[in-house]
């Protein structure tokens, strides 16, 4: 895949990402790459956005988007294993290849898994996943929070909220987040702080509002403190 196919699909390494979900990248690795224990093989929870033919995982928007809804499922105490095979049904159902980060899968998920697993035997193991209406909100809806959808598909991402100024958005920048009255990529804008040595001298070199600058580097600092806690 070239660069100019990457327009609009967004291009991270399991680090950036990382870096912007609070995730390990070991374990974005593994749960998109599929690994092996004790022998045993497991397959990856679906098949990424991005593949340049160089052996690595990459993401794209969508992966990104997805792995927020698969985490948060992990982190309340649902293996991977389960979690694909909750992918694969509501791929099913929804006919969405990335479909935990649906709207329609936050509107309707826990009526459509409740009916599949009454309906079907194999799948009565996911009663157990979606228990009841409070617990699929307690997951979704933080997932899914700050996301533009259009159609129904996840379209752009405001990390820390609107109010913040900062948005990762596919169609620019190859998805990096940006400083949304500028579009300039927050990672530009607070490294030239360092550079330049104050948010004024940064600004006048970018020819943007000081404020640009002090949103981008309140967005950096915030990863930061993400990944050190």
């Amino acid at each position: 895949m070239v660069a100019s196919n990457l327009i609009g699909i967004g291009l991270y390494t399991p680090a950036e990402a990382s870096h912007l979900l609070g995730i390990s990248s070991t374990k974005i690795v593994r749960w998109l790459k599929g690994h092996r224990i004790g022998g045993r093989p497991y397959a990856p929870l679906w098949r990424t956005q991005v593949d340049i033919g160089d052996g690595h995982v990459y993401l794209g928007f969508r992966d990104l988007m997805e792995m927020r809804v698969a985490n948060a499922f992990i982190e309340r105490g649902l293996s991977p294993q389960k979690v694909r095979r909750a992918i694969e049904i509501a791929r099913e159902i929804i006919g969405e290849e990335r479909p935990l980060s649906t709207a329609k899968f936050r509107t309707d998920g826990i009526t459509v898994f409740l009916q599949v697993a009454k309906e079907d035997p194999a799948h009565i193991e996911m009663i157990d996943l979606f228990i009841g209406q409070h617990v699929f909100r307690d997951i979704i809806e933080p997932s899914l929070k700050n996301i533009d959808f259009t159609d129904g598909i996840p379209s752009r991402w405001w990390p820390r909220g609107k109010q913040a100024k900062i948005v990762v958005d596919p169609q620019h920048a190859f998805g990096q987040p940006i400083e949304v009255d500028t579009g300039v990529p927050t990672a530009a804008l607070a490294a030239a702080v360092d550079a330049e040595g104050s948010m004024e001298a940064a600004a006048r070199i970018w020819s943007v509002p000081v404020a640009a600058i002090r949103h981008s580097v309140e967005f950096q600092k915030g990863l930061e403190r993400q990944l050190a806690a």
